[in-house]
């Protein structure tokens, strides 16, 4: 029940961007449906202005920034505002491999208490916590852990995707953390590249058909993001072009046309992007 109190406090600080299209054959009762989530989005847009419109430089310039765990503590977080927090592979609560599940939760609780605490001058935003569950929650002793990327790519099932986030999700919401990076999104031009198994193919239509069901499984629908402290946010990453950089150079330059981009490279942003995702990577 904690987990869940938290999960909707800051998943209701995200603005989610929906858009309401009226047909004139719309039902009634549909119509009302939508005026009222119109209703509710348009309080959630006031409140956060209000905000935003309080707070100070420091605490704007604060939620910008995210430390990763291994160098950021509670204190820090309620010192200098900090908006998220991160861990990335091979990171741990007290650096320590073998932390429970226990010492996980504990260390999101004094992030998030830490967040809240206005009386070093904070603004008492909810922190966000997101992690690299990239095939599971891979950093957790006792985790669900699936194949590499590269391997899920080479069973072609997109319907496994689904399954794969919705069971990740669970997880990672166990944790005290509601926000997980992934689907990576590279298509795998140059096998020069130290992370091709980060990407599940060479092909774009297979990372296409991927995408948009591993989004859906993390997050669920997105009208049920808000409530169910079963799901996270996810993200679309690492960039465009990712996986066919020059010479196969690591965050290197990916040298093309953009109509060849957006083919090649795209088609798995756009699939995330419709199945509703909160985040892409920048």
């Amino acid at each position: 029940n904690v987990l869940g109190v938290r999960f909707n406090r800051v998943v209701c600080q995200a603005v989610l961007c929906l858009q309401i299209i009226i047909i004139s054959s719309i039902s009634a009762a549909a119509l009302e449906s939508e005026v009222a989530v119109a209703v509710k989005q348009e309080s959630i847009e006031l409140r956060v202005e209000r905000i935003v419109d309080a707070m100070t430089l420091e605490q704007k310039v604060g939620q910008m920034v995210q430390g990763e765990i291994k160098k950021v503590s509670p204190d820090d977080v309620r010192k200098y505002f900090l908006g998220s927090v991160l861990n990335g592979g091979g990171s741990f609560p007290n650096q320590n491999k073998q932390s429970s599940i226990k010492d996980w939760l504990q260390l999101a609780d004094k992030y998030y208490f830490a967040s809240l605490d206005k009386s070093a001058g904070g603004a008492g935003i909810p922190i966000v916590w997101g992690t690299d569950a990239v095939h599971g929650h891979n950093n957790v002793i006792g985790a669900t852990l699936f194949p590499h990327n590269i391997g899920l790519g080479a069973a072609n099932d997109p319907a496994l995707m689904r399954e794969i986030g919705r069971v990740t999700a669970r997880e990672v919401t166990v944790t005290g953390m509601e926000w997980a990076f992934a689907p990576t999104l590279a298509v795998v031009k140059d096998n020069r590249w130290g992370r091709s198994y980060e990407g599940y193919s060479s092909e774009s239509d297979i990372v296409k058909s991927y995408a948009g069901e591993m989004v859906l499984g993390l997050q669920g629908p997105l009208d049920q993001l808000a409530t169910d402290s079963t799901r996270v946010i996810a993200t679309a990453k690492h960039f465009i072009g990712d996986g066919g950089t020059f010479r196969g150079v690591d965050q290197g330059d990916t040298i093309m046309s953009l109509e060849r981009l957006l083919d090649e490279h795209g088609q798995g942003y756009y699939q995330s992007i419709d199945a509703g995702v909160q985040t892409v990577m920048a």
